[in-house]
């Protein structure tokens, strides 16, 4: 049972009169997630209790004319993402300490009067994309349990995607806010680098981290972005938007990059494509018009992310906070953090250069289209699979999500079709960054050809 930020902005308007429905909701909520505890989607859970008197709290304030505009809405937040009093540990033990304050992004949806529920799980230090990779326990997708969920922003996405909260903070720096989006058929808003402060955030590779949002509809996640979004003078990373002038996604016609059939790489998995297919036409039905591009740019980038130097940025930043050699990291996070002490200065500073050439490359391409629309990963592999090769197939997964964030885009992954077994395969839009609100704009009229088509079937029926 999926939960709408909507209809609890809803219940907002009727909170003077009757708290009922919001405590309901939360009661519910704690249910559904004792009920569900071997999604493994949670790694601690704030009491019961203490959240209902949260929500009463709100509610009083409510009634004395304050205006919060996320009154009583649970949430989730990935455990690499400070909350004040709730500990925070990156999926490793060792490192767990409690936060005297939150995360930038968690102060403003808590001052907005939403309610943290508790930290969802990651693959360890963020690093990786199965969500398979944490000593809490794998997270599997809730369409299918024989299938990862895609990570590292496991937990958060299980969390929106089983209905245990309305929506969920994650982080994204490889695709980790986008792929867990698309193996769970939920929405996936990857902002552009800096929009949301990363203040309070576990740093991964900190040039390119961000603070993502999973939630049910397009329209929920730009409510969501529309709180935390800002700049933060304190984020050495934080960046001021630059003024742009661009077509609204609610423009009747634009372009879109599609990659070319023979070039769609779905590891092994035709259907795939297939559903990629369908995507496109969609996409063209609601009045856009299809350029195939030069996927190479984008495939090269994503390279550097996981055959490059940038492991190296990871490296360090975990270093920095952590002892590698301690015993303490899982193995498969010590052989990925292990590979940097193969990468020079010399090296470092060559992938620099081939990453500006590529964006070069990258820009042009964007010249002739508003949005280029890949699939979310190429497709999804059991957790089975994952545990037997979990490098090789961990980076098959970021195919089309590695480079987002190096090439400086913004993202949206939107729910698209299943396959035969039932397990979703979702797409993605990207633009360059700052059309965020352009890219939601797209992303919702696709939403909305979901439900014109499903309309369409059931009238010819």
């Amino acid at each position: 049972m999926s939960q709408s930020v909507a209809r609890f902005r809803t219940n907002h308007d009727n909170a003077a009169t009757n708290s009922s429905p919001l405590l309901e909701a939360i009661d519910a909520a704690y249910d559904r997630i004792e009920a569900e505890r071997d999604r493994n989607c949670w790694i601690y859970l704030r009491p019961r209790e203490e959240a209902l008197e949260a929500c009463r709290k709100l509610v009083a304030r409510a009634r004395t004319g304050e205006h919060l505009s996320l009154l009583g809405i649970p949430f989730g937040v990935k455990d690499n993402i400070d909350v004040e009093g709730m500990p925070t540990t990156a999926a490793c033990p060792a490192f767990s300490y409690t936060p005297w304050h939150s995360a930038r992004s968690v102060e403003r949806l808590t001052a907005a009067g939403a309610i943290c529920l508790g930290k969802t799980n990651l693959d360890q230090f963020a690093t990786g994309l199965s969500g398979a990779r944490s000593p809490y326990g794998p997270c599997a997708s809730v369409a299918d349990a024989r299938y990862v969920s895609g990570g590292s922003s496991s937990g958060s996405a299980v969390a929106v995607a089983a209905g245990h909260v309305a929506f969920a903070l994650g982080t994204d720096t490889g695709g980790s806010g986008r792929i867990p989006a698309g193996f769970n058929n939920i929405v996936g808003i990857k902002p552009t680098v800096g929009l949301v402060s990363s203040r309070g955030l576990v740093p991964n590779c900190p040039t390119i981290d961000c603070v993502s949002v999973f939630c049910n509809t397009v329209g929920d996640g730009e409510a969501i972005l529309d709180i935390i979004e800002g700049f933060d003078f304190e984020d050495p990373y934080s960046r001021q938007p630059r003024a742009l002038s661009f077509a609204s996604g609610a423009a009747s016609s634009f372009r879109f990059g599609r990659i070319a059939s023979a070039d769609l790489e779905c590891f092994g998995m035709p259907e795939c494509g297939e559903l990629y297919e369908r995507a496109c036409e969609r996409f063209t039905a609601i009045g856009g018009t299809a350029v195939e591009v030069d996927f190479a740019p984008f495939r090269q980038a994503g390279e550097l992310m996981f055959s490059g130097p940038w492991v190296a940025e990871r490296h360090s930043a975990i270093a920095s906070l952590l002892d590698i050699e301690s015993g303490s990291l899982l193995d498969v996070t010590k052989t990925v953090l292990g590979s940097a002490g193969g990468y020079s200065a010399i090296d470092t500073f060559g992938a620099i250069h081939r990453l500006r050439r590529l964006c070069r490359d990258a820009e042009s391409i964007f010249a002739g289209i508003d949005a280029l629309v890949v699939p979310t990963a190429p497709r999804p592999f059991t957790l089975e699979e994952m545990f037997r090769d979990p490098i090789t197939l961990n980076n098959r997964l970021g195919y089309y999500s590695y480079f987002a964030n190096l090439l400086d885009l913004c993202g949206v992954a939107v729910p698209n079709a299943t396959l035969p077994d039932g397990m979703p395969m979702g797409v993605t839009l990207l633009a360059p960054a700052w059309h965020d609100r352009a890219l939601i704009g797209l992303a919702r009229r696709f939403e909305a050809s979901a439900d014109e088509t499903a309309f369409e079937l059931k009238r010819s029926a």
